[in-house]
Protein backbone atom coordinates (compact mmCIF):
# COMPACT_ATOMS: atom_id res chain seq x y z
CA UNK A 1 0.00 0.00 0.00
CA UNK A 2 1.19 3.26 -0.58
CA UNK A 3 0.84 6.34 1.22
CA UNK A 4 1.17 9.77 -0.20
CA UNK A 5 2.60 12.43 2.19
CA UNK A 6 1.35 15.50 2.68
CA UNK A 7 3.34 18.74 3.05
CA UNK A 8 2.80 21.01 6.34
CA UNK A 9 1.32 23.44 4.11
CA UNK A 10 -1.44 21.32 2.88
CA UNK A 11 -2.39 19.74 6.45
CA UNK A 12 -2.68 23.47 7.46
CA UNK A 13 -5.48 23.73 4.97
CA UNK A 14 -6.88 20.64 5.56
CA UNK A 15 -7.52 21.21 9.37
CA UNK A 16 -8.61 24.78 8.31
CA UNK A 17 -11.31 23.66 5.91
CA UNK A 18 -12.38 21.13 8.29
CA UNK A 19 -12.47 23.82 11.05
CA UNK A 20 -14.46 26.06 8.89
CA UNK A 21 -16.96 22.48 8.00
CA UNK A 22 -17.10 21.58 11.40
CA UNK A 23 -18.47 25.63 12.94
CA UNK A 24 -20.66 25.50 10.41
CA UNK A 25 -22.57 22.55 11.01
CA UNK A 26 -22.72 23.18 14.72
CA UNK A 27 -23.42 27.07 14.06
CA UNK A 28 -25.41 28.26 17.65
CA UNK A 29 -24.40 31.91 17.80
CA UNK A 30 -24.10 35.44 15.54
CA UNK A 31 -21.53 38.07 16.16
CA UNK A 32 -22.79 41.45 17.50
CA UNK A 33 -21.04 43.26 14.30
CA UNK A 34 -21.67 40.39 11.50
CA UNK A 35 -18.07 40.42 9.41
CA UNK A 36 -18.31 39.97 5.99
CA UNK A 37 -16.71 36.67 6.08
CA UNK A 38 -18.85 35.03 8.51
CA UNK A 39 -21.67 35.46 6.74
CA UNK A 40 -20.14 35.14 3.30
CA UNK A 41 -19.03 31.36 5.04
CA UNK A 42 -22.66 30.55 6.67
CA UNK A 43 -24.77 32.23 4.48
CA UNK A 44 -26.29 29.21 3.79
CA UNK A 45 -26.83 27.60 7.23
CA UNK A 46 -30.52 26.57 7.65
CA UNK A 47 -30.74 28.71 11.41
CA UNK A 48 -29.29 32.10 9.58
CA UNK A 49 -32.26 34.50 8.69
CA UNK A 50 -30.71 37.59 6.63
CA UNK A 51 -33.43 40.70 7.46
CA UNK A 52 -32.91 43.80 4.88
CA UNK A 53 -34.54 46.58 6.46
CA UNK A 54 -34.67 48.66 3.54
CA UNK A 55 -37.56 49.91 1.69
CA UNK A 56 -39.42 47.32 -0.62
CA UNK A 57 -38.72 49.54 -4.00
CA UNK A 58 -34.65 49.14 -2.99
CA UNK A 59 -34.80 45.79 -1.77
CA UNK A 60 -36.29 44.91 -5.36
CA UNK A 61 -33.21 46.64 -7.31
CA UNK A 62 -31.12 44.24 -5.43
CA UNK A 63 -30.14 42.23 -2.15
CA UNK A 64 -28.33 39.75 -0.16
CA UNK A 65 -29.75 36.19 -1.23
CA UNK A 66 -31.92 34.83 0.66
CA UNK A 67 -32.48 37.82 2.74
CA UNK A 68 -36.55 38.25 3.60
CA UNK A 69 -37.67 42.02 3.05
CA UNK A 70 -38.89 43.91 6.37
CA UNK A 71 -38.84 48.03 5.44
CA UNK A 72 -37.77 49.20 8.95
CA UNK A 73 -40.16 52.00 8.98
CA UNK A 74 -43.38 50.33 8.08
CA UNK A 75 -42.55 47.39 9.98
CA UNK A 76 -41.16 48.60 13.41
CA UNK A 77 -43.24 51.36 14.48
CA UNK A 78 -46.77 51.23 15.44
CA UNK A 79 -48.56 53.77 13.55
CA UNK A 80 -50.36 55.09 16.40
CA UNK A 81 -47.72 56.64 18.31
CA UNK A 82 -44.86 55.31 16.29
CA UNK A 83 -43.59 53.03 19.67
CA UNK A 84 -42.59 49.29 19.32
CA UNK A 85 -46.09 47.33 17.78
CA UNK A 86 -48.24 45.44 19.23
CA UNK A 87 -46.63 42.14 20.26
CA UNK A 88 -49.46 39.81 18.35
CA UNK A 89 -48.31 41.71 15.52
CA UNK A 90 -44.38 41.25 16.07
CA UNK A 91 -44.94 37.57 17.00
CA UNK A 92 -46.67 37.41 13.49
CA UNK A 93 -43.83 39.34 11.51
CA UNK A 94 -41.09 37.62 12.60
CA UNK A 95 -42.80 33.92 12.47
CA UNK A 96 -43.37 34.81 9.14
CA UNK A 97 -40.26 35.77 8.48
CA UNK A 98 -38.79 32.53 9.33
CA UNK A 99 -37.64 33.37 12.33
CA UNK A 100 -38.02 31.31 15.60
CA UNK A 101 -35.23 30.44 18.72
CA UNK A 102 -33.15 28.72 16.78
CA UNK A 103 -32.36 31.35 14.47
CA UNK A 104 -28.93 33.53 14.11
CA UNK A 105 -30.62 37.11 12.26
CA UNK A 106 -28.10 38.86 10.68
CA UNK A 107 -29.52 42.32 9.80
CA UNK A 108 -28.42 45.24 7.44
CA UNK A 109 -29.94 48.79 5.79
CA UNK A 110 -29.14 51.58 3.53
CA UNK A 111 -26.21 52.82 5.66
CA UNK A 112 -28.02 54.24 8.25
CA UNK A 113 -28.03 51.70 10.30
CA UNK A 114 -30.70 52.54 12.86
CA UNK A 115 -33.35 50.69 10.88
CA UNK A 116 -30.86 47.78 11.43
CA UNK A 117 -30.05 48.63 14.65
CA UNK A 118 -34.02 48.81 16.14
CA UNK A 119 -34.96 45.31 14.64
CA UNK A 120 -31.81 44.47 16.34
CA UNK A 121 -33.21 46.50 19.86
CA UNK A 122 -36.74 44.96 19.44
CA UNK A 123 -35.47 41.32 19.07
CA UNK A 124 -33.55 41.39 22.58
CA UNK A 125 -36.24 42.99 24.17
CA UNK A 126 -38.80 40.17 22.85
CA UNK A 127 -35.54 37.31 24.46
CA UNK A 128 -33.93 36.70 20.92
CA UNK A 129 -30.34 37.54 21.71
CA UNK A 130 -29.19 35.48 18.53
CA UNK A 131 -28.89 38.74 16.17
CA UNK A 132 -25.96 40.22 14.57
CA UNK A 133 -25.97 43.47 12.78
CA UNK A 134 -23.93 43.42 9.25
CA UNK A 135 -20.81 45.30 9.32
CA UNK A 136 -21.81 47.15 6.15
CA UNK A 137 -24.31 47.85 4.48
CA UNK A 138 -26.12 47.20 1.12
CA UNK A 139 -23.52 48.65 -1.40
CA UNK A 140 -20.81 47.76 -4.10
CA UNK A 141 -18.51 46.25 -0.75
CA UNK A 142 -21.74 43.66 -0.10
CA UNK A 143 -22.18 42.85 -3.81
CA UNK A 144 -18.45 42.24 -4.09
CA UNK A 145 -18.31 39.62 -1.73
CA UNK A 146 -21.78 38.24 -1.51
CA UNK A 147 -24.26 36.80 -3.44
CA UNK A 148 -26.81 39.10 -4.28
CA UNK A 149 -30.56 38.64 -5.99
CA UNK A 150 -33.70 40.94 -7.20
CA UNK A 151 -35.57 37.74 -6.62
CA UNK A 152 -37.67 37.76 -3.47
CA UNK A 153 -36.92 34.87 -0.72
CA UNK A 154 -40.13 32.85 -0.18
CA UNK A 155 -39.50 32.31 3.43
CA UNK A 156 -40.85 29.40 5.65
CA UNK A 157 -42.96 30.22 8.51
CA UNK A 158 -41.63 29.48 11.85
CA UNK A 159 -42.89 30.12 15.24
CA UNK A 160 -41.54 32.72 17.15
CA UNK A 161 -41.99 32.81 20.83
CA UNK A 162 -41.44 36.22 22.13
CA UNK A 163 -40.37 36.08 25.93
CA UNK A 164 -40.21 40.02 26.91
CA UNK A 165 -37.46 41.68 28.56
CA UNK A 166 -38.70 45.05 29.96
CA UNK A 167 -35.31 46.06 31.42
CA UNK A 168 -34.18 46.71 27.74
CA UNK A 169 -36.75 49.52 27.34
CA UNK A 170 -37.61 52.56 29.57
CA UNK A 171 -40.94 54.71 29.43
CA UNK A 172 -41.32 58.36 29.84
CA UNK A 173 -42.22 57.89 33.45
CA UNK A 174 -38.99 55.74 33.98
CA UNK A 175 -36.89 58.70 32.12
CA UNK A 176 -37.89 61.34 34.18
CA UNK A 177 -37.60 59.35 37.07
CA UNK A 178 -33.98 58.42 35.90
CA UNK A 179 -32.82 62.51 35.43
CA UNK A 180 -29.81 62.56 38.26
CA UNK A 181 -29.92 59.07 39.23
CA UNK A 182 -28.73 57.37 36.34
CA UNK A 183 -26.85 58.61 32.87
CA UNK A 184 -28.57 59.55 30.01
CA UNK A 185 -27.27 59.69 26.39
CA UNK A 186 -29.05 61.98 23.67
CA UNK A 187 -28.38 60.26 20.50
CA UNK A 188 -29.86 62.93 18.48
CA UNK A 189 -27.34 65.11 16.01
CA UNK A 190 -25.14 67.97 18.16
CA UNK A 191 -27.91 71.08 16.66
CA UNK A 192 -30.77 69.03 17.65
CA UNK A 193 -29.59 68.74 20.96
CA UNK A 194 -28.07 72.31 21.62
CA UNK A 195 -32.26 72.97 20.43
CA UNK A 196 -31.42 74.73 17.43
CA UNK A 197 -33.26 72.09 15.39
CA UNK A 198 -36.30 69.50 16.48
CA UNK A 199 -38.81 67.47 15.25
CA UNK A 200 -41.28 67.94 18.04
CA UNK A 201 -42.93 71.32 19.35
CA UNK A 202 -39.85 72.17 21.92
CA UNK A 203 -35.97 72.26 21.28
CA UNK A 204 -33.44 71.25 23.65
CA UNK A 205 -32.92 67.85 25.49
CA UNK A 206 -33.72 66.04 28.36
CA UNK A 207 -32.21 67.24 31.86
CA UNK A 208 -28.68 65.78 32.64
CA UNK A 209 -28.73 64.15 28.70
CA UNK A 210 -25.42 64.18 26.95
CA UNK A 211 -24.77 64.16 23.91
CA UNK A 212 -22.78 61.04 22.12
CA UNK A 213 -24.63 61.19 18.26
CA UNK A 214 -25.51 57.86 16.99
CA UNK A 215 -23.69 58.55 13.72
CA UNK A 216 -20.31 58.33 15.32
CA UNK A 217 -20.44 54.70 15.63
CA UNK A 218 -20.05 54.06 11.62
CA UNK A 219 -17.80 55.54 8.83
CA UNK A 220 -19.27 56.71 6.01
CA UNK A 221 -17.82 54.83 2.52
CA UNK A 222 -18.70 55.02 -1.05
CA UNK A 223 -18.65 51.71 -1.22
CA UNK A 224 -21.15 51.27 1.67
CA UNK A 225 -21.08 52.30 5.03
CA UNK A 226 -19.46 50.11 7.76
CA UNK A 227 -19.38 50.48 11.23
CA UNK A 228 -16.27 51.23 13.32
CA UNK A 229 -14.17 48.64 15.04
CA UNK A 230 -14.88 48.14 18.92
CA UNK A 231 -11.54 49.67 19.82
CA UNK A 232 -12.15 53.09 17.89
CA UNK A 233 -15.44 52.71 19.52
CA UNK A 234 -14.19 52.10 22.91
CA UNK A 235 -12.53 55.53 22.60
CA UNK A 236 -15.35 57.02 22.04
CA UNK A 237 -17.19 56.47 24.45
CA UNK A 238 -14.08 55.85 27.67
CA UNK A 239 -15.75 58.67 29.83
CA UNK A 240 -19.00 56.85 30.24
CA UNK A 241 -19.08 54.86 33.90
CA UNK A 242 -19.83 51.48 33.96
CA UNK A 243 -21.26 51.21 36.83
CA UNK A 244 -24.44 53.09 36.31
CA UNK A 245 -27.23 52.31 34.46
CA UNK A 246 -27.36 54.39 30.79
CA UNK A 247 -30.97 55.58 29.69
CA UNK A 248 -30.53 56.20 25.21
CA UNK A 249 -33.21 58.04 23.68
CA UNK A 250 -32.70 60.15 20.04
CA UNK A 251 -36.27 61.13 17.95
CA UNK A 252 -37.86 58.55 17.23
CA UNK A 253 -36.05 55.45 19.27
CA UNK A 254 -34.05 54.17 16.27
CA UNK A 255 -30.97 56.07 16.18
CA UNK A 256 -30.52 54.81 19.90
CA UNK A 257 -30.39 51.73 19.09
CA UNK A 258 -27.19 52.07 17.52
CA UNK A 259 -25.89 53.25 20.71
CA UNK A 260 -27.39 50.47 22.87
CA UNK A 261 -25.68 47.78 20.53
CA UNK A 262 -22.58 48.97 21.03
CA UNK A 263 -22.77 50.11 24.23
CA UNK A 264 -24.22 46.79 25.84
CA UNK A 265 -21.19 44.85 23.49
CA UNK A 266 -18.59 47.32 25.36
CA UNK A 267 -19.88 46.39 28.63
CA UNK A 268 -22.32 48.85 29.82
CA UNK A 269 -25.63 48.84 30.73
CA UNK A 270 -28.09 50.68 28.56
CA UNK A 271 -31.35 50.47 28.11
CA UNK A 272 -33.63 52.82 24.97
CA UNK A 273 -36.55 54.71 25.93
CA UNK A 274 -38.61 54.17 23.30
CA UNK A 275 -40.69 57.41 23.06
CA UNK A 276 -37.63 59.79 22.67
CA UNK A 277 -37.90 63.42 21.60
CA UNK A 278 -40.97 62.64 19.60
CA UNK A 279 -42.76 61.66 22.91
CA UNK A 280 -40.43 64.08 25.38
CA UNK A 281 -40.00 66.85 23.02
CA UNK A 282 -44.16 67.48 22.89
CA UNK A 283 -45.28 66.75 26.26
CA UNK A 284 -45.31 70.00 28.20
CA UNK A 285 -45.52 68.59 31.75
CA UNK A 286 -41.83 67.00 31.36
CA UNK A 287 -38.89 69.07 32.30
CA UNK A 288 -36.04 70.36 29.25
CA UNK A 289 -32.87 72.05 28.75
CA UNK A 290 -32.15 74.23 25.80
CA UNK A 291 -29.05 75.75 25.43
CA UNK A 292 -29.73 78.03 22.31
CA UNK A 293 -32.10 79.83 24.77
CA UNK A 294 -29.16 80.47 27.08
Amino acid sequence: MVFKKFSFKKMVILFISCSILLHAQNLDEVPTIVPIEWLKQNIDNDKVVVVDLRAQEEFAKGHIKGAVNMPGLESLFAKDDWKMPKLDYLKELFSNAGIDHNSLVVAYDNGDFFWAARLYWILEVLGHEQVGLLKYSYGEHIKKNLPTSQTATQMVRKEFIPRVDNDQIETKLSTLMAIGKKTIIDGRAKTHYEGKDSIAKRYGHIPTAQNYACTNNFQVSDEGNHMKDFDQLEKIYKDLPKDKEIVLYCDGGAESALNYIVLKELGFKPSVYDGSWKEWGNDQNVPIENPSKQ
